[in-house]
């Protein structure tokens, strides 16, 4: 599974990316709005920071716009995935940009039947949106599972990115039912090392090792 983290953030992006954990990075307008930074500065920053996929968002509604805004975006560097949303019009964006040999991301994904659209107009990812589902009762995992299903039936290659994630335990649902990809902002991705039982081992091991006297070095 591939890890994209979800942030505007620069120096999230570098402690994770210097462990190897950043496969790619998906922000939104709401992200650059919270990091109080130019939007084009901050996509370049994290284009040359992130060899994977960086996803910058389009924010017009129209087709017209989509495509203006998504090949301005796609000029920004190599590795821009343009974000349009799931929408009549972003299918019709997503299959122009994508046959102009771009990648794209169709966020705002609910439906395994939008999973399918997206994929029909040659989407790189599609983004559906665990969490969100999740604030309305319904099982977002349970999209996941479906899309999944509908994707190795017809042997498409657009990659479900599972979004909106919200807790560790989304991450392994996600990895259990095949998600290509998750998303999920810095503080989510650090708690996966984090157990009670590993803090509980390492505080006996010193114990342990303080009574022996010895020291390493």
């Amino acid at each position: 599974m591939k890890f994209f983290v979800d942030t505007a953030e620069i120096g999230e992006i570098r402690e994770l990316n210097a462990l190897g954990l950043v496969d790619g990075v998906t922000t939104n307008p709401s992200l650059v709005k919270k990091s109080g930074r130019d939007f084009v500065d901050v996509i370049r920053e994290i284009c040359i920071e992130v060899e994977g996929p960086v996803s910058a968002e389009t924010v017009a509604l129209d087709y017209d716009g989509m495509m203006s805004e998504g090949r301005k975006l796609a000029q920004l560097a190599p590795n821009i995935a343009v974000k349009v949303p799931l929408t009549w019009d972003g299918l019709r964006a997503c299959r122009a940009l994508s046959d102009e040999g771009r990648m794209v991301n169709v966020t705002l994904c609910f439906s395994a039947n939008q999973a399918l659209l997206a994929a029909k107009a040659g989407a790189t990812f599609i983004s559906p949106f665990v969490g969100r589902l999740d604030d309305v009762n319904i099982d977002g995992m349970d999209l996941i599972r479906e899309v999944r299903t509908i994707y190795d039936n017809y042997g498409y290659e657009t990659e479900i990115l599972a979004a909106s994630i919200r807790s560790v335990n989304h991450v392994k649902e996600a990895a259990l039912i095949g998600a290509d990809i998750i998303t999920a902002p810095a503080a989510v991705l650090r708690r996966l090392a984090d157990h009670p039982l590993t803090e509980n081992g390492l505080t006996a091991f010193l114990k342990d090792w303080s009574a022996t006297g010895q020291k390493i070095v």
